[in-house]
């Protein structure tokens, strides 16, 4: 199953670009909650290349690797990849009313199909939130 997340960036398209994928930015916005975020973000942006983001709860108490392949990039358009047995892709679109960011990606069986969305949308309003804030 696949499930799908957006949000409305009002940011020009090379800002809303370079903040998904440069590591410094990533470190700033990839965390579903306040008690969360990543400690570390490797990016080598394009077919075949890898990235990893560590992620770590504030306290300590757990940290994970989110990692795996690109499979496509098309500039300012598409970013895929895999992670895992998992693939999942970013479309940025321009419209009239900014940047629109859409991810979609296979769902685990671990968490309900509401966890995932939920902790997916979180990090994507964190990043339009990072980006609309930077001048």
């Amino acid at each position: 199953m696949k499930i799908t997340v957006e949000t409305m960036v009002s940011a020009p398209m090379r800002d809303v670009w370079a903040a998904y994928t440069t590591p410094a930015d990533i470190m700033q916005w990839n965390a579903a909650s306040d008690d969360w975020h990543t400690t570390a973000a490797r990016v080598d942006l394009r077919p075949g290349g890898e990235f990893s983001s560590r992620m770590e709860a504030k306290d300590g108490s757990f940290g994970f690797d989110f990692a795996g392949t690109y499979t496509k990039v098309e500039e300012h358009q598409l970013i895929e990849y895999a992670f895992g047995d998992r693939h999942a892709q970013i479309e940025f679109s321009e419209t009239p009313q900014g940047i629109n960011v859409c991810v979609t990606f296979d769902a685990e069986t671990t968490h309900s199909t509401e966890q995932q969305r939920d902790g997916w949308q979180a990090i994507l309003n964190n990043f339009k939130r990072h980006v609309e804030t930077q001048e």
